[in-house]
């Protein structure tokens, strides 16, 4: 009975001291089971109504900006394929210095930044949407940089613009776009020249001893009255007006100069200036926010896969 007891203890007695090892064993790989069994049962990030809304704003908003950026520049393309060249078949300006080029330009950056967006919100590619927000943030740092310039060299942009009105006089009959922009401003802020006047003497067809009829005259836009009867416009309006005395022009043209005009028009509507800037700002950054949302949001997805 002895021998039976010993014998009946000691399996017992080991058992108990091995299960606190094969507990250990087996603790462990249950519960690395168990995490892998939690992270399986849990459901991938689903986007919210909201999320879905400002995704699609994203879109739309990309999309009108794209539409913009096209027209820009489809209408700087027109505007360089139909100007008129002069006689003897060559342009009066380069396509480097032409004023068109500019719409070009401004036309291709917004509908190919735009164009990024567009497909960054609809695709939910990063890549887009980073590029997008990475110009847009480039941009508005050159509008900010340029707002500080005009503060700063208020001087010499003056100056700077002086010399372009004098540019304008001396090229108005060499480049219509140019042409275009002198007239718009004659009439608009009834003015002539730079100073006066008398600053169309050193244009060379409006020279007192140019060859041509429009010798010593002055262009329609000048005039007080550039309609004949009030509707048919009269381009020998200015003819000869630089043979009048100071009386006698004052009595059919506008003798006062563009360039105080123009300051004066540019002072008067600061405030209108700065708050189109202000918006354009705020339109680019409502914008890269809606960007900046739908990216966080596609990245945590492809974080979770």
């Amino acid at each position: 009975m002895a021998l039976s007891r010993v014998r009946l203890l000691q399996p017992h007695g080991e058992g108990t001291r091995l299960l606190p090892q094969a507990s250990r064993l087996v603790e462990l790989p249950y519960s690395s089971f168990d995490d892998d069994d939690d992270m399986a049962e849990q459901d991938p990030p689903k986007p919210s109504p909201f999320s879905h809304c400002v995704r699609y704003l994203a879109f739309l908003w990309n999309l009108l900006f794209l539409l913009l950026g096209l027209l820009t520049l489809a209408v700087g393309v027109w505007g360089l394929l139909t100007k008129s060249p002069l006689p003897g078949g060559e342009r009066g300006v380069s396509l480097g210095s032409d004023p068109m080029l500019l719409f070009v330009l401004v036309g291709l950056g917004a509908s190919s930044v735009s164009l990024a967006g567009c497909l960054g919100a609809l695709r939910a590619s990063p890549c887009l949407l980073r590029f997008f927000l990475g110009a847009v943030l480039a941009f508005g740092g050159l509008e900010l940089l340029g707002g500080l310039l005009l503060l700063l060299l208020q001087r010499r942009l003056r100056d700077a613009l002086r010399d372009l009105l004098l540019l304008c006089l001396l090229r108005y009959q060499e480049d219509p776009d140019l042409q275009f922009l002198v007239d718009e401003v004659q009439q608009s802020l009834q003015c002539c020249g730079l100073e006066s006047y008398r600053d169309w003497e050193s244009n060379l067809y409006f020279n007192c001893s140019a060859p041509g009829v429009q010798a010593c005259g002055v262009p329609a836009s000048c005039c007080q009255e550039p309609l004949q009867n009030g509707s048919v416009p009269n381009a020998q309006c200015g003819f000869g007006a630089l043979a009048l005395g100071p009386a006698a022009a004052g009595a059919v043209l506008y003798t006062g100069g563009c360039g105080a005009a123009l300051a004066a028009w540019l002072r008067g509507q600061a405030g209108a200036i700065a708050a189109a800037a202000t918006a354009l700002v705020l339109l680019e950054a409502v914008g890269a926010l809606m960007a900046l949302r739908v990216l966080g949001e596609v990245t945590a997805v492809r974080v979770w896969q």
